[in-house]
């Protein structure tokens, strides 16, 4: 059952892109993002405000689209000084539609996405992983981030065991020899020597200097875990992990969680391509 824009989130969307934008690139914006039909006659405003209604009428996601239009406003530096009225209703706009989404059971997830809440947190982390469920995946580190600041320790944690899933899932569903060290270092050599990854098989100098990040990158997450974490004892030595710290791990284990699933993508597709 397609997902609907509820009329409140229609009115605010459509009264600030109206300011924001001029015509054209009103016009430019609703195509972006797909939007169907033939730009409404009118002013901004009842452009927009006509286009958003059509939107729900005829797609089949509307709240796709509406993410990609917003997209744009929500992720973007907010001013630090705003003059231009325009200006000032973004930083209203970007404050007030979270708030407008909660009241539906919709949120926004970084990359345009716009939830219903239902569909991915009923969704276990590993099928989603196994179908490649992007926004899926997604919110489970949206889930990591939401404790940066009331418990670093625990959204460190949860980064890692989502890339941690992540490894667990392709190693049993390309049926790969589980390493006998199961931490995220043994994990991921299997993985990426099943994806190509690996340095010596990479002649680009300069994707051999990121792939080699990425070595490090789970090396800094595993340790980060073991030592400052929630996932273990403290010990001796007490992290004196920050909301900074926590968002770099979570942030990095995005990325190559991301990148991962795109290449086990590409994999089928050129293994499907053969047949």
């Amino acid at each position: 059952m397609e997902r609907l824009i509820p009329q409140p989130v229609i009115a605010v969307v459509s009264d600030f892109i109206a300011l924001a934008e001029t015509h054209a690139t009103l016009d430019s914006l609703f195509a972006y993002a797909d939007a169907p039909g033939e730009p409404p006659i009118g002013s901004k405003p009842a452009k927009a405000l006509e286009w958003l209604r059509r939107i729900n009428k005829e797609s089949d996601d509307p709240l796709a689209i509406l993410g990609r239009l917003i997209e744009n406003y929500m992720e973007s530096e907010l001013p630090k000084n705003p003059y231009y009225e325009w200006e000032k209703k973004k930083i209203d706009f970007v404050k007030k539609l979270p708030d407008i989404l909660a009241r539906y059971g919709m949120r926004y997830v970084s990359g345009g996405l716009i939830t219903n809440g239902s569909s991915l947190s009923s969704l276990p982390l590993k099928e989603a992983i196994q179908r490649r469920n992007a926004p899926a995946v997604e919110m489970e580190f949206t889930r990591a981030l939401e404790n940066l600041h009331s418990d670093p320790r625990e959204a460190v944690s949860a980064a890692c065991n989502i890339l941690e899933s992540t490894f667990k899932v392709y190693i049993t569903d390309e049926k790969l020899q589980t390493p006998a060290k199961q931490d995220l270092q043994g994990l991921w050599k299997v993985v990426r020597d099943s994806l190509g990854l690996d340095t010596k098989a990479v002649e680009d100098e300069d994707l051999k200097r990121i792939l080699s990040g990425l070595y490090s990158l789970t090396d800094g997450i595993g340790a980060l875990r073991t030592h400052a974490s929630s996932a273990h004892g403290a010990g001796r030595k007490m992290y004196n992990l920050k909301p900074r710290h926590a968002r770099l791990a979570i942030n990095a284990a995005h990325t190559l969680t991301m990148f991962i699933l795109e290449s086990w993508d590409e994999q089928k597709q050129k293994d499907s391509n053969r047949h």
